[in-house]
């Protein structure tokens, strides 16, 4: 049993006051304090409320509510989160309640949904804290008793000390335990002990999501609430120059035109705080239908925007950049040109093993391929809103976003009101996948509402978010492989860039396992904004390396499992370099996982198969692709998974997660696809933006996880990387022709194939 210091990993524990009727509450950093819940739960509540660490509320029946921190968007994490407190507490999940904590940057260290690492972070604190709860509640009954807290056991949330017979479950004795000093140090349970952490909980919101509970940020209402649209300019590279107020004045219900700044000129800019165009124009009405029926009216003149920059705190600690935006209506076809010249000059090296230019010279044999991708649209299914109230020097600000310690600061600044005045309330999100990080949104709503002095709901066209997003960056890749005349690898050299950001993770695999290694980087600027996109730049690079890599092993004459793991065995048994950021032995367990899951070496007849594999977000993947082609159409039959992220803290959860990242890959590597002519995205909804279809996903899914007991890491990026090499790597098995340039459906088409 592992025992863990409760003053690290945290601001503090603050004992309080026990609240009215007796009880207790501990505030622990960003697992701290909370507010009465509903009016709805207090009634099903007893009086006696049980306020422990970590947002546990317990009342004097035993019945526990459970506060997450972090924004819900899909990942289950509003359930899996109170799965750790509730394990360490030892109490029973049937008697658990959950409610999403609102964002108190003061209690909390982060309320972040992103990077795949909620869980993996907040794994040691919720740990603690429940067990910190526990520990407080034994030494309570101890007292009560006048035995010795060794003695007591807990189960189920009942406090039982056998020798004696006594009994009590935790609300009896929360009133004593208030008093009581917070131990320094708490024993947290051993893994092989959980009773809820590995096993299944139905998602705790399920019921409200199908029964059309208000969850979601567009739910929201208050009496006298207004209604916003913005107008952004309608091209990349161009901005307001004027509008006339009286061509929407007169329609019915529309109370104000007016343009709004989004932030401050002399305002540094942290990573999150992209906005497309940061000033539009606001149009304030009484109803939706009518702010948007004015969108479509409203006059305005457009012009060229010149070249600008500005300053950018640097991310996680790095220094703050000058990001320049250079002028122009950039046109996708222009991109490729420039990407193809940028493949042929030299990059920046980032990093070189070895001597690979001399390994090219003696090479009887060079691969050389080179990968491309397009821009990507998030089209999360909820567009982008945000309800804001701002009266005075207070400000409320209610929906959906992924981040909102990062965009505090800029709504401070903004509204010119000290950041304990602005509260952040967190919303359900309809789909984040990185877009919702961004949250320039909550910004124009906030400045929307201060300015007209009243609540309001701004909600974005599904046209706005395509043609005003925050996109996957455009990307390629070249990868060359020297074999020598027996096809031994000899030296291996990657160059990969992007407009307007580079993909490369140059210290991942292969490097690590190949002397002669060689990895260059480039970039191009651009005025297209960009962002984070499910696993950046994870979910290009991890498809050209793998489908490189596939072709390499198919040259060498090696099964690509086999390849792979050869090399990964290299780099365990005797790496190259030390900056290696992988575990060769986990990664290869996934592979020999996802071999044995998918009867590798049992190939079904008229089944073609395809193998990736891939790290990112602390954890590791393996998928094969299992493709057939029915009536001239390719078919995914079937889609087998193998997950090394440590510990599952709920399986059905964290399969499910699985299964969406492998269908959203599918569809991205087959359609996903966006353009620009003259700064203009040639795609602006669903008509012509293609999203995959229910008929075209997997018709079998398997997920499986190694068992290691290692300590969570991140899951719901990592499964997404490695479908895009799979699902190559098995067309190409059907169709005889190897798949460079994504989306695939024009390739396949162009063979004559449907889809």
């Amino acid at each position: 049993m592992a025992t863990v210091n409760t003053k690290l990993d945290r601001r503090s524990f603050l004992k309080v006051s026990a609240l009215a009727g007796g009880g207790m509450m501990l505030s622990f950093s960003w697992l701290a304090g909370c507010k009465p819940s509903s009016k709805e739960e207090l009634m099903a509540m007893p009086k006696e409320w049980f306020e422990l660490n970590s947002y546990i509320k317990i009342g004097e029946n035993g019945a526990v509510t459970l506060y997450s921190p972090n924004p819900e968007f899909g990942s289950n994490v509003k359930t899996s989160m109170p799965m750790i407190l509730a394990e360490e507490l030892d109490t029973d999940w049937k008697n658990v309640f959950v409610e999403q904590a609102d964002f108190y940057p003061e209690r909390y260290d982060r309320q972040f949904t992103g990077g795949s690492q909620g869980i993996r972070q907040g794994w040691k604190p919720m740990r603690t804290a429940g067990a910190t709860a526990r520990a407080m509640l034994i030494n309570a009954a101890a007292q009560t008793w006048n035995v010795p807290a060794a003695e007591i056991t807990t189960s189920a949330g009942i406090l039982e000390h056998k020798a004696s017979g006594k009994k009590a479950h935790y609300g009896e004795m929360a009133s004593l335990a208030a008093t009581l000093e917070v131990p320094e140090e708490v024993p947290l349970k051993d893994v092989n002990t959980f009773t809820i952490v590995g096993n299944s909980k139905k998602n705790v919101d399920g019921k409200k999501i199908v029964t059309g509970k208000p969850l979601f940020g567009i739910d929201h209402k208050v009496e006298g609430m207004k209604y916003s649209a913005i107008v952004h300019p309608p091209a990349f590279g161009m901005k307001l120059k004027s509008f006339d107020k009286s061509s929407v004045s007169g329609m019915s219900g529309i109370l104000d035109v007016f343009p709004i700044n989004i932030f401050k000129e002399d305002y540094d800019r942290n990573f999150f705080d992209t906005a497309t165009f940061p000033e539009i124009l606001a149009i304030v009405g009484n109803s939706t239908w009518e702010v948007m029926q004015a969108k479509k009216s409203l006059v305005a003149e457009w012009e060229n925007a010149p070249e600008t920059s500005f300053s950018m705190a640097g991310f996680g600690g790095r220094p703050s950049t000058q990001v320049k935006v250079p002028a122009g209506l950039e046109n996708t076809v222009a991109h490729k040109e420039r990407m193809a010249e940028y493949i042929k000059k030299s990059g920046t090296v980032v990093r070189r093993d070895g001597n690979p230019e001399e390994g090219f010279k003696k090479a009887a044999k060079v691969i050389e391929r080179t990968y491309t991708v397009p821009f990507l649209a998030h089209n999360t299914m909820e567009p982008m809103n945000c309800f804001a109230d701002v009266k005075g020097d207070k400000a409320v600000v209610y929906g959906a976003t992924q981040a909102p310690d990062f965009i505090m600061n800029a709504l401070s600044s903004s509204l010119g009101l000290p950041k304990e005045n602005i509260q952040i309330n967190l919303a359900r999100m309809g789909g984040g996948f990185g877009r919702r990080a961004y949250s320039h949104h909550m910004v124009e709503a906030a400045l929307i509402s201060q300015k007209i002095q009243a609540p309001v709901s701004m909600v974005y066209t599904r046209e706005d978010d395509m043609s005003a997003g925050v996109y996957r960056p455009t990307y390629s890749a070249t990868y060359r492989a020297a074999l020598d005349e027996n096809n031994n690898l000899l030296a291996f050299h990657v160059k990969a860039g992007g407009i307007p950001e580079s993909p490369l993770h140059a210290n991942r695999f292969p490097a690590g396992a190949i002397d002669n290694y060689l990895a260059e980087s480039w970039e191009i600027p651009s005025n297209i904004t960009i962002g984070a996109f499910r696993a950046p730049r994870s979910n290009f690079i991890a498809g050209a390396e793998q489908s490189f890599l596939d072709e390499l092993a198919e040259a060498m004459g090696k099964d690509p499992i086999e390849f792979r793991l050869e090399l990964l065995k290299r780099a365990e048994t005797n790496p190259v370099g030390e900056n290696n950021d992988y575990v060769p032995k986990r990664y290869a367990s996934v592979l020999e996982l996802v071999r044995d899951k998918s009867n590798w070496n049992s190939p079904q007849p008229n089944v073609s198969r395809g193998v990736s594999a891939y790290f990112c977000h602390n954890s590791y993947v393996a998928e094969v692709v299992d493709t057939v082609i029915k009536d001239n159409q390719p078919v995914v039959e079937a889609v087998y998974a193998a997950v090394d992220c440590g510990i599952v803290i709920n399986p059905d959860s964290a399969r499910n997660m699985g299964e969406g990242a492998i269908v959203d890959g599918i569809g991205n590597a087959f359609f996903g696809e966006l353009a620009f002519e003259n700064g203009v995205p040639t795609k602006t909804n669903f008509d012509k933006y293609r999203m995959i279809r229910h008929k075209e996903a997997p018709k079998k899914i398997e997920v499986h996880f190694v068992d290691n007991g290692e300590d969570p890491t991140g899951l719901g990026e990592p499964l997404f990387p490695p479908v895009f090499a799979a699902l190559a790597n098995s067309l190409y098995k059907a169709t005889g022709k190897r798949y460079y340039d994504q989306p695939f459906a024009p390739q396949l088409e162009m063979q004559n194939l449907k889809m």
